[in-house]
């Protein structure tokens, strides 16, 4: 299928915006190849007429299922829209700040803290795959240690981005989650020693810029030990080209590294006044950004968390102030005043205050300083010249040696943390963290530009061939054919750089040239590399830069202060006043001594994987850019030798506002850091992934039922796959995945919506024909009804009259009566019924019952004779096999005798005979086999004859079943016209079935008001039960003695078992008699054993005799002088003398299978003896079982015995109870009464006073008033005492409801009891039962003792007597049957 074809109405492109970069729209109109116009609707609404090339139409938008997608390499279309579309759809809407993309993980800066770095969420994604959650940090980390622990193979983390993406927080997640996932049972800390390295080259390497807080500037790959159990042992950290720049120069908005102002803000503190610091706008290498504070960041708490990862570290104090006083010497020699004396000289005046600082805090001579701050010295061949600097001069020396002091600091501090992270060991493995700057492009590009871009030269270059590696092994594994994929190789750029005579190379030449100079340097790029090499441009508009088209994008660099900062050279006098100084930390920093190894050297051992160029100078080393070089290529051989992962950091926008997307930046990001270079070589093969499950599930409505009624899904979809796409290129199938090329799974989908929408039109169609239809018929039975009522009515008026009345009223008494006539009827006709069923049945369980009790009886019967004739079959067939066994050996004994004595005269003649015999075979066989062939070939004329006329007779039977199936779907229209119709019927009773539901629900609200009056009815019966249930209680007490009675009867009938128990035990005392004849058993088993043995020796004895006979009677000699060397060749070519050998062979296997089975007869005759042994001891066992078994059922019944006695206990206790709550009740009733009459007493003797009040005081207004008072007092303390009355009555009532509660529990005990009553009766039962079970069979085991004591024992037990006669070997299978004939209890 052709691109141009998914050009259809309803799908989406993507088109240029010059705001957004891509923005979505609507294709309108099918597109026809050749046209230039796409007819397009933008987002807003608006009509569009896109004029497009035929040769480039724009990108495809994804279906909707694919937006939001964890891996962009998922996509169907992979183009930059595409993934910039799911970037932005993950990062806005979601708020989910991972996506992979193939192996790489790109990480947008959220500029806001997220609750997804907890120890809950390391644990969660501690021992998961990558796929199988969410994209994560944690989740690359442990694929790293994963592979590491699996494959014992060093790993790599490369966090990559441009400042401000967060690879400094991605890397210190990553190392945070190796600490966790790794940690060690031991107090040794190394986990939290490894991560407190960070907080300390944060400090010391870490800045403000204009587009981050917290920017590294530097690189860093820490390599974290591992030993053998996969636990921290330590680790090591490399850093990579520091901003050495920084420390003397800052744009503005910027800041120093973050150690100065942490060590300013610490000022006021005692331990830091000898340092004599102050605010950082005092110092000049503070305050060149003009902005020494930034927003949610305090310097003092950082000073101190930074103090405390130097004691974690084991620093001390003493270390510590050491580097505290070189960094503030740093800030004091930023503020020394060099002062112009003309326009070639300069001067330091000896009183500057912040020179006598530097000098004493690195013990350092201030006049020589101020001299050679000043001065520089040319030595020559012949003499040392001092020369005095410019002003500009000894400026540029001054800052020159405090970037110097802050290098050989920077990198003495990761050398002690190294020290402090050494680990004590072997390494097994490791893990290497690499923190390096992202690809860097700003107006103006200088040297450090130039080499962080040649380092992510570098570091792509590594990443393609890894990204081109994996695919081919994910090829190679699904068994797809690989076809090599064109990928951008930089390495004509990386030459360019690096190569002999490249840019590096020319710039230390330049440098090593005293009079070398940036435009010089620049001339000879320009000379060598000018119109010859495509990837270098000279700018139009500047004479003073050049471009470099590195694979991100072109840039433009600045030539300006390249071999100032390569050079990167202090004066050596300044070096040696240092080298000089008596503070030792300063001192060491300059010395000449070679730099000390890392202890990490002798146990980090990797190799590289490609060949490494060694520059071929030596005074190349001094410069930075060879040194740089050198690192990188140490970086390189690294990464190459370890299993590589990548985490690409994207800045979302330059003003950090939280979750706010710019589709420019994060576009030049993705262009910039290679995501996009990996979807185009995804692209480019088969980049769209699905296993057969995903495809089946997602697509089943695309296949036919034909296609769903197979059984295997992988052919399923092979075969939906080769209809729907006819192209077969555009797909491969693999073992367990589905390979597409670009746009194919838009395709599918693109199919997929239009099945569903043409389904979606029929379910509309249908639904609003039903709707209607349904709305049409409401309107019908509407008037149909109102059509009704109006008739009803009409009649009504016309036929109601007083004799229709009467006879309507008549006819209604008829049908009463009839109606009931007919229903009794039928009841009695049921009933009727119903006997007749219950007797024939009763009739037929009883004779099944009496048939089974007969086929028992004769099966005992058949038993028993078909036990008697299966012995006599045995003995019979036993004795025929000793005499056959007897006549083969003395017949086998003569026949060798014969042979023996016939052999010397016959072996010639044998010979002979066999040689004519095999020509006249091989004859006989030749004609067999020309026989068969021709009836080989009748039988193939007859097949091909058959075959004919089954081929006519299937074409015949495909025609009748075509036939057929025309019939079955006109049959299938029929039933489902009939099934509409009976949809309507049911419709109909559904309607009549309300109706009558209706009026049900009357009838039971009717029965629910005759149910409350019942209820009121039953409350007054409910007294009257308590009565009878008092009664009922001494009926237990009655049944109580009975039961006890029982138990005593059963005690006795337990005696009596006790008794017959005595007498099987006295019985089975003839046991140790059984013993003894299982021992003589035995005995003869020995004796037929060593008779076996003597026999065997016997006839190797025999076997031995006659190979000698043979020997000694066969002279050799004389048949060799009988036979010429002719006849002998001749035998031996035939193969004669072979054949006489190997029927000496047979003679002696014959034998020997004679002697085996001897043997096999005799060791079956001996299992039998020991099969009749250990069915003795079965028995015996069984018998002790039997015997413990009725042990337990006498326990048992004491037990329930005991049980009920408890119970019968009870009852007079809840009596109790019951007496108990009567009394309270009485108590509670005369508290009441006596309560009123004192009420009532108080009342009266209040009114008693309100009349003599009256009396006395009837004049006076206010004693009125005051009577007024008492009397509501009064009447408030009445209303009180009658709300406590009410309080007494409501608890009265409650003890009554729990009066009731309790009359509730007596009588749900009775029922208990009653019921418990039963069952105990019924258990009684049948153990009555089973004593009786068990009586017979003691009855029928006496008696077969018995018979067993009266019957002699055989003395020959080889020879048969008679049928069913008993015999003392029977005896234990007698018993055996006996008792597996019992019933189990």
């Amino acid at each position: 299928m052709a691109l141009s074809d998914l050009y259809t109405q309803y799908n989406r492109v993507w088109i240029p915006d010059p705001e957004e970069v891509w923005q979505s729209a609507e294709i309108t109109r099918n597109y026809k190849n050749g046209e230039d116009l796409l007819h397009l609707q933008l987002e807003d609404g608006t009509e569009l007429k896109y004029p497009v090339d035929p040769r480039a139409l724009p990108p495809l938008r994804n279906p909707d299922i694919l937006v939001g997608e964890n891996d962009l390499t998922a996509l169907s279309y992979l183009h930059e829209p595409a993934v910039l579309h799911n970037l932005k759809v993950r990062f806005v809407e979601s708020k989910l700040i991972y996506t992979y993309s193939g192996i790489i993980l790109v990480a947008m800066n959220p500029y806001k803290q997220l609750p997804i770095y907890g120890d809950a969420i390391i644990h969660a994604y501690s021992g998961q795959n990558m796929g199988d959650m969410d994209p994560h940090i944690f989740a690359v980390a442990e694929e790293a240690y994963k592979q590491m622990a699996r494959n014992n193979k060093n790993q790599s983390v490369i966090v990559s981005g441009e400042s401000g993406a967060g690879k400094t927080v991605s890397a210190k997640y990553a190392m945070r989650y190796f600490a966790t996932v790794s940690r060690s049972s031991s107090n040794t800390q190394v986990e939290d020693k490894v991560l407190a390295s960070n907080p300390i080259t944060e400090a010391v390497g870490n800045a403000k810029t204009t587009r981050n807080d917290n920017s590294s500037r530097f690189g860093k790959y820490t390599e974290i030990s591992f030993d053998r159990r996969y636990q921290i042992m330590g680790a090591n950290m490399r850093t990579y080209l520091l901003e050495k720049s920084r420390v003397v120069f800052q744009s503005e908005n910027e800041r120093n590294y973050h150690i100065f102002y942490q060590l300013c803000a610490s000022a006021l503190r005692p331990e830091f006044e000898h340092l004599k610091l102050a605010s950082p706008e005092e110092f000049n290498y503070t305050n060149m950004g003009g902005n020494a504070v930034i927003e949610g960041v305090n310097d003092y708490a950082n000073m101190m968390e930074t103090q405390k990862t130097f004691t974690l570290l084991g620093l001390k104090d003493d270390f510590q102030m050491d580097v505290f006083k070189i960094l503030a010497a740093i800030l004091h020699l930023g503020n020394v005043q060099i002062v112009p004396v003309g326009d070639e000289r300069s001067s330091v005046s000896l009183d500057d205050k912040h020179l006598h600082i530097f000098c004493d805090l690195l013990d350092l001579e201030s006049d020589k300083v101020a001299r050679w701050l000043c001065h520089r010295k040319i030595i020559t061949t012949s003499e040392t010249v001092v020369k005095p600097m410019t002003k500009l001069q000894a400026l540029n020396a001054r800052d020159a040696l405090a970037k110097k002091i802050y290098a050989h600091l920077f990198d003495f501090i990761v050398e002690r943390i190294n020290k402090a992270l050494q680990f004590s060991g072997k390494q097994h493995t490791f893990i290497g963290v690499l923190d390096i700057y992202g690809f860097e492009t700003f107006d103006i590009n200088s040297f450090e530009q130039f080499c962080i871009n040649y380092a992510n030269e570098k570091l792509q270059q590594q990443f393609n061939l890894h990204v081109f590696k994996l695919e081919q092994e994910e090829y190679m594994k699904e068994n797809i054919p690989w076809t090599l994929i064109d990928f951008y190789d930089n390495q004509p750029v990386i030459d360019l750089i690096e190569a002999k005579m490249g840019i590096l190379e020319l710039l230390d030449e330049e440098c090593l040239l005293p009079q070398g100079t940036d435009e010089n340097w620049l001339l000879k790029l320009y000379n060598n590399f000018g119109n010859k090499n495509p990837l270098f441009e000279e700018p139009r508009m500047s004479n003073s830069s050049f471009i470099i088209q590195h694979f991100a994008d072109k840039v433009e660099y600045k030539s300006d202060g390249f071999l100032e900062k390569n050079r990167d050279t202090v004066y050596e006098v300044l070096i040696e006043i240092l080298r000089s100084s008596k503070f030792r930390l300063c001192a060491n920093f300059f010395q000449d001594s070679p730099a000390p190894v890392s202890p990490f050297s002798s146990v980090i051992k990797v190799k590289s994987a490609k060949t490494v160029i060694k520059p071929p100078n030596k005074q190349f080393r001094t410069t930075v850019g060879n040194k740089f070089r050198t690192s990188l290529y140490l970086l390189m051989e690294t990464l190459n030798a370890t299993t590589p992962h990548y985490v690409r950091c994207i800045k979302p926008n330059d003003q950090k506002l939280a979750f706010e997307f710019d589709s420019k930046r994060v576009v030049q990001q993705l262009r910039a850091c290679g995501v996009l270079e990996t979807i185009r070589i995804s692209a480019q093969s088969y980049p769209s992934r699905w296993t057969y499950i995903e495809f089946y599930s997602r697509y089943r409505i695309l296949m036919s039922q034909h296609e769903l009624s197979l059984t295997d899904k992988k052919q399923i979809c092979k075969i939906v796959l080769q209809r729907l796409i006819q192209d077969p290129t555009q797909y491969q199938f693999g073992r367990t995945k589905i390979f597409f090329r670009a746009g194919q799974v838009a395709y599918l989908e693109k199919l997929r919506s239009d099945k569903l929408r043409q389904a979606c039109i029929v379910i509309q169609k249908n639904t609003r024909g039903w709707l209607q239809r349904k709305k049409f018929l409401h309107i019908r039975q509407a008037a149909v009804t109102i059509q009704q009522y109006f008739r009803g009515q009409r009649t009504v008026r016309q036929a109601i009259t007083a004799r229709a009345l009467k006879e309507a009223w008549a006819a209604i008494i008829i049908q009463k009566y009839c109606r009931g006539y007919l229903v009794r009827r039928l009841c009695h006709l049921i009933r009727v019924a119903v006997l007749t069923i219950q007797a024939f049945t009763r009739g037929f369980l009883a004779r099944r019952k009496y048939r089974k009790m007969v086929e028992e009886q004769k099966a005992l019967v058949l038993q028993k004779y078909a036990r008697a004739w299966l012995a006599r079959r045995r003995f019979q067939s036993i004795r025929r096999f000793v005499l056959n066994i007897q006549l083969s050996y003395r017949v086998q004994r003569l026949q060798k005798k014969l042979e023996d004595q016939n052999k010397e005269n016959n072996v010639l003649l044998e010979r002979l005979t066999t040689l004519a015999s095999n020509h006249s075979n091989g004859i006989e066989t030749i004609q067999k086999l020309q026989l068969d062939l021709e009836k080989l070939a009748a039988q193939k004329k007859t097949l091909e004859e058959k075959e004919k006329k089954h081929k006519e007779d299937y074409e015949k039977k495909v025609s009748k079943l075509e036939n057929r199936n025309s019939e079955l779907q006109d049959q299938k229209k029929q039933l489902e016209k009939e099934l509409k119709e009976k949809n309507e019927e049911m419709k109909e009773k559904m309607d009549d079935l309300t109706r009558q539901i209706f009026a049900d629900v009357q009838k039971g609200e009717r029965q629910r008001m005759m149910l409350e009056k019942n209820f009121q009815n039953q409350k007054q019966d409910y007294e009257e039960k308590m009565e009878s249930l008092k009664a009922e209680i001494k009926f237990l007490k009655d049944e109580n003695d009975q039961l006890q009675k029982k138990a005593r009867e059963k005690q006795q009938i337990e005696d009596g078992l006790k008794m017959e128990i005595e007498e099987l035990s006295n019985q089975a005392k003839t046991i140790p008699e059984l013993h003894k004849e299982i021992e003589l058993i035995q005995t003869q088993k020995l004796d037929v054993e060593k008779q076996l043995q003597c026999q065997k020796r016997e006839m190797r004895d025999k076997l031995s005799d006659i190979t000698m006979q043979l020997r000694e009677s066969y002279d050799f000699a004389d048949v060799r002088s009988r036979l010429s060397t002719e006849d002998l060749e001749h035998l031996n070519e035939d193969g004669e003398l072979w054949f006489a050998y190997e029927g000496l062979k047979k003679a002696t296997r014959v034998l020997e299978s004679h002697f085996q089975s001897q043997k096999e007869n005799y060791e079956r005759e001996i299992d039998g003896l020991n099969s009749k042994t250990e069915h003795l001891s079965q028995e015996i066992n069984h018998l002790q079982k039997l015997f413990r078994e009725e042990n337990d059922l006498n326990d048992s019944i004491r037990l329930q015995v005991t049980r009920l006695t408890s119970e019968n206990m009870m009852i007079p206790d809840l009596k109790q109870q019951i007496a108990e709550l009567q009394k309270q009740k009485t108590d509670l009733e005369n508290r009441l009464q006596e309560e009123a009459a004192k009420n009532k007493e108080k009342m009266e003797e209040r009114a008693d006073l309100l009349h003599r009040n009256q009396e006395k005081e009837g004049t006076q207004i206010r004693v009125l008033h005051i009577q007024n008072e008492i009397r509501t007092k009064e009447k408030e303390r009445l209303i009180a005492t009658s709300g406590e009355l009410q309080e007494i009555n409501d608890h009265m009532e409650k003890q009554h409801e729990g009066e009731n509660e309790t009359k509730n529990k007596m009588w749900q005990d009775k029922a208990y009891l009653t019921t418990e009553n039963t069952d105990l009766e019924e258990e009684m039962d049948k153990k009555d039962r089973i004593i009786k079970k068990l009586e017979d069979q003691i009855k029928t085991l006496r008696k077969s003792i018995e018979t067993a004591h009266e019957e002699p024992v055989l003395s020959m037990p080889k020879e048969y007597i008679g049928m069913l006669q008993y015999r003392k070997e029977d005896e234990g299978k007698i018993v055996q049957n006996l008792i597996l004939d019992l019933p189990l209890l």
